[in-house]
């Protein structure tokens, strides 16, 4: 599957990353508090709560078929 990387900077106390990953994407992610522990090495060492002004890199799975297509010109700009 293809991803990006989001950079989050936690501006809020009390956030796990159960509930950022709640937030971000508003819908249960299997998986998605592991690959960001993975991410994110130390993060697992704050405890149960990201301290404020933690940077954290979330993966952001892009959707089926999504490609990067890079746009082509029908006419030149000569001038």
């Amino acid at each position: 599957m293809t991803e990006t990387i989001e950079q989050i900077t936690v501006t809020g106390r009390f956030l796990s990353v159960s509930r950022l990953v709640w937030n971000r994407f508003k819908k249960p992610m299997t998986g998605m508090a592991e690959r960001i522990y993975d991410m994110n090495q130390g993060l697992a060492d704050a405890g149960e709560f990201i301290p404020v002004g933690t940077v954290v890199a979330v993966p952001i799975p892009l959707p089926k078929g999504y490609e990067d297509i890079t746009p082509i010109r029908l006419w030149s700009q000569s001038g």
